[in-house]
């Protein structure tokens, strides 16, 4: 950083500036761990020659403190995968249901938001279409900072909830499912081929409620990835150009996790549709009636408190599911 012009290429500089950050995150916190270890060490030697309990309680409760920040620096470990330190795309599908599961996509976009008002993450919301009656239709978030992908990967999938409908004047009990797809957002200078007679480009004025996310313009665009169907759209912008250059990002993307996927052998499928948004293939339900409960059905992990899970308490999930995904990647080694 003091280098002659370092500072001359900002965008350079910058990314150069979030890996010292990055870096540091973990550092610092064991080199703090280290320094209070040690304290501790000669304070409970003190306090075991003068039989000081006060001292010793002191000393319990740092090494509390101590393991506490292991603690979360063992999840910063977990996020190892090549990806995880990436920004992330994620979009929210409603289902067939009509307006049922309109609204449950509408409540896992807040119940995502509220998770990341909770965090160090930005968020723009750069494309939504709003439903007729309730909720969301879909949703395209851009998620910024240090492991977005890492941790938001476990929220992709298909999503059940369960419960005495709103919407049914006989108050009976319905099933809604929405998909959640999670991207990373890679480098401009990826060597993903986007080749221009491959796409169909379309612009239309913005809906949605406005806002500082959504601008009713005539500036959104929708682009069509031909050979594979994928589309993808941006409306957050009153720049026609920046729309489309958010977009043209979230499609190359795509693209190249496709060719990742078919570099691993997996399923390219995944990414060109996530399959039906119906029974049998979620990854986590949300039952409210006839009782109340979250359970994922990749690690087994259950919790009772729904409320709070739909109002963004999503880290014991998400842990889990790095835990999960750690063990599976073990096993098939």
């Amino acid at each position: 950083m003091s280098a002659p012009g370092f500072w001359d290429n900002p965008e350079k500089s910058a990314a150069t500036v979030q890996q010292i950050k990055q870096l540091k995150s973990v550092i610092t916190p064991l080199e703090e761990c280290r320094a209070e270890l040690d304290d501790l060490a000669v304070l409970f030697e003190l306090a075991s020659s003068e039989n000081d309990e006060s001292s010793v309680k002191e000393v319990v409760a740092g090494l509390d403190k101590v393991e506490e920040t292991l603690g979360a620096l063992e999840i910063q470990e977990l996020l190892s995968d090549e990806d995880d330190i990436l920004n992330a795309y994620m979009s929210i599908q409603a289902g067939a249901g009509g307006t049922e599961s309109c609204d449950w996509a509408g409540m896992l976009l807040r119940m995502y938001t509220h998770w990341l008002d909770k965090t160090d993450f930005k968020v723009d919301i750069i494309s939504l279409q709003e439903a007729d009656e309730a909720g969301i239709k879909n949703a395209t978030l851009h998620v910024k900072g240090p492991h977005a992908f890492g941790y938001l990967r476990s929220e992709m999938g298909v999503h059940r909830l369960v419960r005495i409908s709103p919407f049914d004047a006989n108050k009976r009990r319905h099933t809604s499912f929405a998909s959640v797809d999670v991207l990373p957002e890679f480098e401009e200078d990826d060597d993903v081929e986007i080749i221009d007679s491959d796409l169909r480009v379309d612009t239309y004025r913005s809906s949605g409620a406005g806002g500082q996310h959504v601008n009713v313009t005539d500036s959104a665009v929708r682009i069509t990835h031909l050979p594979t169907g994928i589309v993808v759209q941006c409306q957050n912008e009153r720049s026609q150009h920046k729309n489309r250059a958010t977009a043209m990002k979230l499609l190359a993307g795509k693209l190249r996790q496709i060719r990742v996927d078919e570099r691993n052998q997996a399923n390219q499928e995944k990414y060109e549709s996530k399959g039906e948004i119906a029974f049998g293939s979620q990854i986590r339900s949300y039952v409210l009636q006839p009782y109340q409960i979250v359970k994922d059905h990749r690690t087994d992990v259950e919790i009772g408190n729904v409320d709070a899970v739909l109002d963004g308490d999503l880290d014991r999930l998400m842990e889990a599911y790095l835990r999960w995904s750690k063990d599976q990647k073990k096993d098939k080694a």
